[in-house]
């Protein structure tokens, strides 16, 4: 339904299951006084808890923790990274150079889109097998059709992030879920065909966050800041530095296949 009637439901009126901020009173983070009951939660343990609903253990909390960590490199060189240092060169303000940087981060193939992916096909691929299917039979047919995203990497096959996640996820005994099972798995099929496909950082966050429970939605919401701790190093640095002088680009450097260069040729004007 729609039109005058829908409006004038909803017209003078919020309706939150969410939240509510009472001025001078309290606030109300998802049924929970803010300050009274969940002021003892660190920022990361808030941020779940808004996504999901969920009170996460100290264990799951510490690895949700240590994906963040491990992936925070203060690199100017990164593509969402260069963003900050772009904008701090340029003397933008801290406000919108993370905000742009953070708008970049969805990138198909080195950002969000590679780990969102990853985490639709290990879900469809677990359907499959519960089904009956065989996961050699599952990723023939998947590689006919599209890109299998949570393996392999451009620059390097090998992934330095790996070890150390995979470390901690066993310090915590959260290292043997079904899905981390199947990433594994879905490793070792690849591998056969090409030895560069090995399970990126990507696959491995997918992985690890299926067997924390996390929807397809909130794993979109928990992994969009990923990289965010490496972004104010960057635009700080490059803040501090002379304006404009950030990675300058000389048209040298720009392969150009469009129009060639064509010589001006004026008009003599017309008498009226």
């Amino acid at each position: 339904m729609n039109g005058p009637d829908f409006l004038q439901q909803h017209t003078d009126r919020l309706k939150s299951r969410m939240g509510a901020c009472f001025p001078g009173e309290r606030a109300v983070f998802r049924g929970h006084d803010l300050h009274a009951e969940l002021r003892d939660m660190d920022w990361v343990e808030l941020f779940v808890f808004g996504i999901t609903g969920r009170r996460l253990t100290p264990q799951q909390l510490r690895l949700l923790h240590a994906i963040w960590v491990y992936t925070s490199y203060p690199d100017a060189r990164i593509w969402n990274n260069r963003v900050a240092a772009l904008a701090g060169s340029s003397r933008s303000t801290p406000t919108l150079a993370l905000a742009a940087s953070l708008a970049v981060s969805e990138a198909t193939v080195y950002g969000g889109y590679p780990s969102i992916s990853a985490f639709d096909f290990f879900m469809r691929t677990r359907k499959k097998i519960a089904q009956g299917e065989h996961l050699e039979e599952i990723i023939h047919s998947e590689r006919q059709t599209r890109r299998i995203y949570g393996y392999g990497r451009p620059i390097t096959s090998a992934d330095e992030r790996l070890p150390w996640l995979l470390e901690r996820a066993r310090e915590l005994c959260l290292d043997q879920g079904p899905y981390l099972r199947l990433a594994f798995d879905v490793e070792r099929v690849l591998l056969k065909d090409n030895p560069l496909l090995r399970m990126n950082y990507a696959g491995l966050v997918a992985a690890l966050s299926l067997d924390l429970g996390f929807s397809a939605r909130e794993f979109h919401l928990f992994r969009f800041p990923m990289t965010f701790a490496g972004m104010p190093p960057c635009f700080l640095e490059s803040s501090q530095e002379t304006e404009g002088a950030f990675l300058p680009l000389s048209c040298a450097h720009i392969v150009y296949e469009g129009t060639p260069k064509r010589s001006w040729q004026s008009r003599t004007a017309q008498p009226a």
